[in-house]
């Protein structure tokens, strides 16, 4: 039974009729300060009105109580929240009842914490020693502290976090009478898994489909949802061969017909993720054969997350089919709003002038398929992260699968991805799938948090419309000229300093590379995130050096890692090349060139002549580049 609950309304987790109990079997509250900031962020960051999932609980109903659970997974969040409410309801008009609904069972100090933090909290604000400190639960305790300490900061409103939590929501898993709580807490640990937003979405789609249908999606959603790897190799032999062909790199059929024979397949003979209700049966065991402990390498590693995946796809799903929508989706990659994108699209979309809300199963059923196309395409034309021997920093790749072997001793092996036009010698075009790899990871490095990694949605939206898979590399360079020109270049402000756009600096490195790439064969794009004064603010090399106006100009800045700068420090630019030379040699190709001006040229020259020739050259660089993008 899965049941939405409010965390603040008349159906919400927490009312006088509800208790929940901890059992001993689970651990103390341990959430410190980073899982308690995260979660106010994550609630206070809310934007749009609308319901904001923030994650499941489950639960045993406790057998002849009313409304009383014994709470299997999820307690640190409950916890948490559960603190947040009391505090709210001690320093901000939040008229809610909590009552005494959560307790802890044979964990006598934090009952006592929770029974008594009315005045717990009012000895933190008025910062003032608690009489009976030694009986307090210090992780409650000291999460109440962290809480206090939060919403005392200036820029976070108290009020206006109240009303985003009014929209914030829970699912609550109840689990079926008579489970072995014991057990299948313990499998649930042992195996790693737990309820995420994704595990409900995936429910709520396979509601409409029969059964044979329902195990197909599950088989797919399963091996779309390792971003481990490439999908393929996540199905089993027989469903290799049935839909991506014999050499396994077919394209997949975007036709629920096309997969008949698939559905055929005996989902017993199949692995998949094990969900609550085969858990729970008396004879479910552990299988191990496919565990892999955290110390196990893994070769090709995704640049984003399942649930990120899943938002890119909603969105190209929506751009192929031509989906109308009376509610946009937002612009932020939000993956706390996954289960709300997708409810907004069945909601309020229209397919050919018909509302999917009427045929859900038509959407379930075309968006599995549309999942497993954009993956297979996502794995064959976007970089990954590539580990290979005993190099654990890993490298750029941008590589397809292959085949060797005949029938059942075919193995996978992994090629550079072919960029080549139709009846063209692909073993001459090499060079292509290396310019990919260098401007996809040019943006890679410049857009860090997966939130705003917009570009691999406009690139996987081409890919479905497109077949001239060497006109990638151009469409991914637009997206970074459109970036540039919009927030750089139109602008003609020069000297923002530190906030410059990472982009300008990377895109610039990108066009370098390309403009010589012989020269610049060992440069890669690593995550330079600071963006620094080459002549500093204060330098720092004694007499004779005083502040720069022009210090913020575009010429005058690099970007660079956190490392470095912390060496570079507030020294001049002759120092730093004479104490980090090789430093300078390894970083980006714009520092590259400032360390060579500076091999032949000293500080004063910097400054009055050489710094604007510098930022001519490289502002030439991006407007050609950028004026011929149209």
């Amino acid at each position: 039974m899965i049941k939405e609950l409010k965390i603040v309304d008349k159906n919400t987790i927490f009312n006088a009729e509800i208790s929940y109990i901890i059992p001993r079997y689970q651990r103390a509250y341990a959430w410190e300060e980073k899982e308690i900031i995260q979660l106010i962020d994550d609630i206070n960051g809310i934007t749009r009105d609308e319901n904001y999932y923030i994650g499941s609980l489950v639960v045993a109903k406790i057998e002849n109580e009313n409304e009383r659970y014994e709470v299997v997974d999820g307690q640190q969040r409950l916890t948490t929240l559960y603190l947040i409410l009391q505090y709210l309801r001690h320093q901000a008009d939040l008229h809610m009842e909590i009552f005494h609904s959560l307790s802890f069972d044979c964990r006598p100090k934090s009952n006592h914490t929770l029974k008594n933090i009315k005045n717990i909290l009012a000895c933190i604000v008025e910062k003032q020693d608690y009489d009976d400190a030694d009986f307090l639960e210090q992780s409650i305790f000291s999460g109440l502290k962290i809480i206090h300490q939060k919403f005392s900061e200036k820029d976070l409103d108290i009020n206006n976090f109240i009303s985003c939590l009014k929209r914030v929501v829970l699912y609550r898993i109840q689990v079926p009478k008579n489970t072995d709580l014991n057990r299948y807490f313990e499998i649930m640990n042992t195996r790693g898994e737990q309820l995420e937003q994704h595990d409900i979405l995936k429910a709520r789609l396979m509601k409409p489909l029969d059964t044979k249908q329902q195990e197909f999606f599950s088989r797919v959603w399963n091996a779309c949802s390792d971003m481990t790897g490439y999908v393929q190799m996540h199905f089993s032999p027989k469903e290799r061969e049935l839909i991506f062909g014999g050499g396994w790199n077919n394209e997949p059929s975007q036709y629920w017909k096309d997969y008949k024979s698939s559905l055929e397949i005996n989902i017993d003979d199949e692995k998949s993720l094990c969900g609550i209700r085969e858990i729970i049966k008396p004879n479910f065991k552990v299988d191990n054969s496919d565990y892999q402990p955290d110390d196990q390498r893994i070769r090709f590693d995704s640049i984003i997350d399942f649930p990120f995946f899943l938002l890119h796809s909603i969105r190209t799903f929506v751009n192929h089919y031509a989906i109308s929508l009376s509610n946009e989706l937002g612009n932020l990659l939000d993956d706390k709003k996954l289960i709300s994108d997708f409810e907004n699209v069945i909601a309020n979309g229209k397919w050919n002038d018909k509302p999917i809300s009427e045929n859900q199963a038509k959407f379930s059923k075309y968006f599995i398929l549309h999942l497993l196309h954009t993956r297979y395409l996502f794995d064959r034309f976007f970089i990954k992260r590539e580990y290979t021997g005993e190099d654990n920093e890993g490298e750029w790749s941008l590589k397809e699968i292959r085949t060797s072997g005949s029938a059942n001793q075919k193995k996978a092996y992994y090629i550079n991805t072919k960029l080549n036009y139709p009846r063209e010698w692909e073993r001459t075009y090499d060079y292509r799938n290396k310019e990919c790899l260098m401007i996809q990871s040019a943006l890679r490095v410049s857009y860090t948090s997966p939130k705003v990694m917009h570009w691999i949605t406009a690139l996987l939206c081409w890919l479905q419309e497109n077949d001239e898979y060497p006109l990638l590399i151009e469409e991914a360079e637009k997206i970074a000229q459109e970036s540039i020109k919009n927030s750089f270049l139109y602008n003609e402000d020069f000297k923002l300093g530190t906030d410059t756009p990472h982009i300008v600096f990377n895109y610039l490195d990108y066009l370098l590379w390309k403009e010589n790439k012989t020269a610049n064969y060992d440069f890669v794009f690593e995550f330079r995130n600071s963006v620094e004064h080459w002549y500093p603010k204060h330098p720092s090399d004694g007499d004779g050096f005083k502040p720069w106006e022009d210090k913020d100009t575009f010429g005058n800045l690099c970007i660079i890692s956190r490392s470095v700068n912390s060496k570079f420090s507030n020294l001049s630019p002759k120092s730093k090349m004479t104490q980090f030379e090789k430093m300078v040699k390894r970083g980006s190709l714009k520092l590259r060139k400032m360390g060579e001006i500076m091999q032949t040229h000293t500080n004063q020259d910097w400054i009055q002549q050489e710094c604007e020739r510098h930022e001519n050259e490289m502002l030439t660089i991006l407007k050609n580049a950028c004026e011929n993008y149209t």
